[in-house]
């Protein structure tokens, strides 16, 4: 029976601007963009969520929500620094930590002797002192494995922990709305709600065949993560699957020369960042799979043209530029990516009891 955890920081970036900063504590604010440039907001604090701003959404939209919005442009040495106070502190209870990103991880604590063992206990004192040794506030979540785990600790935000022990694995899942599982986005949700699957529940009395026809592969792991199955192991070494580099425009582009042009400014910095990640251990080992190039026009819609084996030159990423760059429909460009993906190996699945 494993003992999984799942420890989200509280708006991790805005957090440590308002440990730093105790002025913006109560006053709504964001991490990215500027009043005078367009961008997206990477993180954004509570009271700037009770107006709608969320990350991930454009910043001419959350000024729109918020007009008083404080923006912060960040600090990611600052971030970083944190990020590796934290993962000190998870050292000290297990070896068996996979950082998802700078602001969260899963810890395997089913070996750990502190507190006899009650994963309860030890969430709680992880949480403790991150509060005592950084000043920030983290989430957590404990179950017997990574999936509930993850939607545990968003449960009781913020500053919040949730368990689900093993007896309670079936009634929870039971009542969870099927769009909270993971790969299960807005359209997949809308075709599940047409054909009246809404809670994970409703999934073990759907056919089969009907599962496999709508939704193909997925319909795998909408079975086993609507019963509360999940055999994925917690990977202590970080396997990167991709790289990549970004830029939204200050100005929408409208003529395919002027995305050539960015398009070549992002090359070096993207080889920088492969070059950087070649020197760890992880890089030395991982080959590159695929090059892909994205772009997201002036009405919101994106889109990405990959290819396997292309070499990162600009001559060769031309075509892909070209392909995508045909799909705009009029609209002019606010944002070119270039990104390359990396050959994972297949992680072996273990079949662990509750």
């Amino acid at each position: 029976m494993r003992k999984i955890i799942h420890i989200d920081m509280d708006c991790f970036f805005a957090a440590v601007e308002m440990r730093d900063n105790p002025a913006l504590k109560h006053i709504p604010i964001a991490i990215g963009g500027s009043r005078q440039a367009r961008g997206v907001i990477s993180t954004c604090n509570y009271p700037a969520r009770a107006y709608g701003v969320r990350s991930a959404m454009p910043t001419g939209q959350a000024l729109k929500l918020c007009p008083h919005l404080t923006l912060l442009s960040g600090n990611m040495e600052k971030y970083s620094a944190a990020s590796r106070q934290i993962r000190a502190i998870f050292a000290r209870y297990t070896d068996s930590i996979e950082p998802l990103s700078l602001d969260e991880a899963y810890l395997d604590v089913t070996d750990c002797p502190l507190f006899h063992g009650s994963a309860t206990r030890i969430a709680e004192d992880i949480r403790r002192s991150i509060f005592i040794e950084t000043g920030l506030t983290a989430s957590a979540g404990v179950a017997p494995n990574k999936f509930l785990a993850k939607i545990a600790s968003d449960e009781n935000k913020p500053d919040g922990l949730c368990v689900i022990t093993p007896d309670e694995v079936s009634s929870f899942v039971k009542k969870l709305p099927l769009k909270r599982l993971p790969g299960v986005g807005a359209k997949t949700a809308e075709r599940l709600s047409q054909l009246g699957l809404n809670y994970c529940a409703d999934i073990a009395t759907a056919p089969l065949p009907l599962l496999v026809k709508q939704f193909g592969s997925l319909a795998d792991s909408l079975l086993k993560r609507s019963q509360g199955i999940d055999e994925r192991p917690v990977c202590s070494r970080e396997q990167r699957k991709s790289l990549g580099v970004e830029r939204t425009l200050e100005h929408d582009l409208l003529q395919y020369t002027e995305c050539v042009e960015t398009l070549s400014q992002l090359l070096p910095q993207l080889q920088r960042r492969l070059d950087h990640y070649s020197n760890t251990a992880a890089g030395r080992l991982t080959p590159i799979q695929k090059v892909g190039i994205k772009l997201k026009f002036s009405d919101f819609r994106q889109t990405t043209v990959e290819k396997q084996g292309q070499p990162l030159q600009l001559d060769k990423l031309l075509p892909l530029l070209d392909e995508a760059w045909q799909r705009r429909q009029q609209q002019g460009v606010r944002l070119i990516g270039l990104q390359i993906g990396f050959k994972t190996a297949a992680l072996q699945q273990l079949a662990l009891p509750f």
